[in-house]
């Protein structure tokens, strides 16, 4: 007796997998779409079997259907091989098509995913180039000649893009062949061959050059090419040398204001492990003032919310206020400017730099003995870059004399 009765089938609606015993599932979708599948063992592989959609497919023919299917696994023959032969032409197609297992696979990922951005550029990259070339054939029918016709299109073009859609095809065609919808796994090899290799430009993040910092925060404040909140969230930026996420999703609850510190946890951290940030005087007003426009003081409440309550200022906010102020430079290059001062304008060691942007250390050795985070000689380094900030020592450029070539 199965663990489902008609009754409960019609009203099930959450997405999920409802098992009726003995590999057959009523499987619900995000989109509501509602089918039978039936999983067995072949071969030592695991298979997974359309039986058809819920709505059409009552689940006493759902159980029949099972059983036949079952019954030829046990024979020793495969039950895909003879499901399809003896399906009818209306039957709901047993293998999903390209399209519907890349979304399948985004639905899958997605939770694991902590940037919310990545997750919508990982479908749109396929939706763009990967889709209309073979989305609509079933996965099972995609061959390394297709992949590597639609990547040759673009492969010398957006290089970057080509190589994440080549990444992204890959698992989901890794996919395929861990559900029993493909005979192979991905041909990656086969793909990289047929392909020019591409040339090595290594791209950074556009930075201002370290002496023009004093002169571009002068002209941030007195800007009105944003509000308040926006222009503070940017001299946060630039004070703290932390990354634009980091700091967009900064909360209450993150900071010392007696300590004078701010906590930022592992799991908003890009190599996971949590980081101490110590505040300068200047750092500390920011976020004094911020307390005042702030619509929620809680520890969970955003110090810089944006336009909807509850949701931080995005990051493209910040990229067109320095857009409006023909900056020529992103919010990252920050980091690489105070880097740049560090260097050339102080005397602090490479690894207290290090250590205030959070990086890892290249050497295993160097951080195997190196069990201190610096913080109290990265506190003098921050207070000595936000004095230099306002204006202290240093060759001021201002950047209506010098802008950078696109």
């Amino acid at each position: 007796m199965g663990k489902l009765t008609a009754l409960k089938v019609k009203s099930l609606k959450e997405p999920g997998r409802y098992g009726d015993g003995d590999g057959l599932y009523l499987v619900i979708g995000t989109d509501g779409r509602r089918a039978w599948v039936l999983r067995v063992q072949h071969d030592g592989k695991r298979r997974d079997i359309g039986l058809g959609p819920a709505d059409d497919v009552p689940l006493a023919v759902a159980r029949e259907k099972a059983g036949a299917l079952r019954a030829v696994a046990r024979d020793g023959k495969d039950p895909v091989a003879h499901h399809r032969a003896n399906k009818s032409p209306t039957a709901a197609p047993t293998i999903p098509t390209f399209e519907e297992a890349a979304r399948s696979v985004h639905t899958e990922h997605r939770p694991s995913w902590k940037n919310a951005k990545h997750a919508a550029q990982w479908l749109m990259s396929l939706e763009q180039y990967a889709f209309p070339k073979f989305g609509a054939l079933s996965i099972s029918d995609v061959t390394a000649p297709m992949v590597r016709d639609a990547l040759a299109e673009i492969w010398l073009t957006v290089p970057e893009t080509a190589r994440r859609v080549r990444q992204r095809i890959g698992v989901i065609l890794d996919w395929g062949h861990a559900k029993g919808f493909r005979e192979a796994e991905t041909p990656t090899r086969a793909v990289s061959r047929g392909l020019p290799r591409q040339p090595k430009n290594k791209e950074h993040f556009a930075a201002m050059p370290w002496a023009n910092v004093p002169g571009f925060l002068v002209q941030l404040k007195a800007t009105d090419k944003a509000g308040e909140p926006v222009k503070l969230a940017m001299e946060m930026l630039v004070l703290t040398a932390v990354r634009s996420g980091e700091l967009r999703g900064a909360r209450w609850g993150e900071f010392d204001i007696e300590g004078k510190e701010w906590r930022i946890p592992a799991t908003r951290m890009k190599a996971g492990k949590a980081h101490s940030v110590p505040l300068s005087p200047r750092a500390l007003a920011i976020l004094q003032r911020m307390r005042e426009l702030c619509s929620d003081e809680s520890t969970e409440g955003l110090v810089f919310e944006g336009a909807r309550q509850g949701r931080p200022i995005s990051d493209m906010t910040l990229t067109m206020l320095l857009r409006r102020m023909e900056a020529n430079c992103t919010a990252h290059g920050f980091r690489s400017s105070f880097r740049d001062w560090t260097a050339e304008a102080t005397n602090f060691p490479r690894e207290v730099a290090e250590a205030a942007l959070a990086h890892a250390l290249e050497s295993r050795v160097e951080a195997a003995y190196r069990r201190s985070d610096l913080l109290e000689k990265r506190r003098n380094l921050m207070n000595a870059w936000a004095g230099f900030c306002a204006g202290g020592t240093g060759s001021v450029v201002p950047m209506s004399r010098r802008k950078r070539a696109n």
